[in-house]
């Protein structure tokens, strides 16, 4: 079978990130790039030879492109998935789905009606221990879900040096969107309200409007409650760039999921470290982690014709509670998860 040539929209960090999955897994390919501003498009060369192309809709128009994997900023989403879905070609999008309800129903419902396979890059679910904690919790023999917490807390590194477009997206858009998919995977159940409170001031006096911080409380219908924890504020001395924690409570079983120490720690004379391996790391010089079996998983689904672990009903919930917790934390009062469409 011929290998999944894929589009790639963006040559950011993580666009290169998962170029360096496709080209090394023996089922994929890059099929060509596509970026705005080409002055960007340096050592592409690296991952193989592929076209160059000035935008998605382009990209995906290309009759050597047979899936499309989105990279993008994360208000650029919708736009780049619908090019590439009203081209007929699959597609992979960057968590989180999009940042509008209606955009993420849009996208799930032209995926329909066109039939490709599409699916968010939600690669936490394929963190061992993540993916364990689901086979504890999937048959409910612990009894029913009843808490939860999740903390996911970057350096300042990250909102000011590492994306240029932080003012465009909030911590929770960014960071708990992935925690936010797993406790819909782990709870098997959707949100029906949520009350959010922010914080602004350090990142403002660096030049980046977006809340230093937020904390959302959501309620499930089936009566659990969790606790969502984003910050962008973390001193860049903490030795670790991401500060990520969930705590599951059943009504018989207490589960903790800690990602801050992962697994190696290193001591030099300059700092003090734990590199991270666990999201995308490399063994044996190809690249391994949660980051590169999501990819492949996508890979195998479109050529074996299954259906990805990930599903667009479940991402476009994700993005109606993050729209929700920042309508909380601007109005200062619960909101409503809108679940309509």
């Amino acid at each position: 079978m011929d290998p999944l040539m894929v589009g790639i929209v963006g040559t950011g960090i993580m666009a290169r990130t998962h170029a360096a999955v496709l080209a090394a897994y023996h089922r994929s390919a890059i099929g060509g790039w596509a970026t705005r501003d080409a002055s960007r498009a340096t050592d592409l060369s690296q991952f193989g030879p592929a076209p160059l192309f000035p935008d998605a809709a382009t990209l995906a128009r290309h009759p050597g492109v047979d899936a499309v994997l989105v990279a993008t900023p994360d208000h650029l989403h919708a736009e780049a998935a619908l090019a590439a879905i009203e081209a007929g070609k699959h597609v992979l999008i960057e968590k989180p789905l999009a940042t509008t309800a209606a955009d993420a129903r849009r996208i799930r419902d032209a995926a329909a009606a066109q039939d490709v396979t599409a699916m968010t890059l939600f690669n936490h679910r394929w963190v061992p221990a993540y993916w364990q904690a689901k086979e504890h919790t999937a048959d409910r023999r612990h009894g029913r879900p009843v808490l939860a917490y999740a903390r996911k807390n970057d350096t300042r590194y990250v909102p000011t040096t590492m994306i240029s477009w932080a003012a465009r997206t909030t911590p929770s858009f960014f960071l708990s969107s992935h925690d936010l998919d797993l406790l819909l995977w782990y709870f098997d159940d959707r949100v029906v309200e949520v009350y959010a409170t922010a914080v602004h001031g350090v990142l403002r006096g660096l030049g980046v409007d977006t809340p230093d911080a937020v904390q959302a409380q959501i309620r499930f219908a089936g009566g659990a409650v969790a606790t969502l924890e984003a910050c962008w504020t973390y001193p860049d001395t903490f030795p670790t760039m991401t500060d990520s924690f969930v705590e599951l409570v059943f009504e018989g079983a207490v589960l903790h999921l800690d990602r801050k120490r992962e697994q190696l720690e290193l001591a030099t004379e300059e700092s003090y470290s734990f590199p991270r391996n666990q999201l995308a790391g490399r063994v044996g010089g190809r690249p391994s982690g949660s980051v590169a079996a999501a990819v492949a998983h996508f890979v195998d689904a479109v050529l074996d014709g299954t259906s990805p672990l990930v599903t667009l009903d479940s991402s476009v919930h994700v993005t109606e509670v993050l729209v929700a917790i920042d309508e909380s934390w601007r109005s200062g009062r619960p909101v409503t998860v809108d679940q309509e469409g």
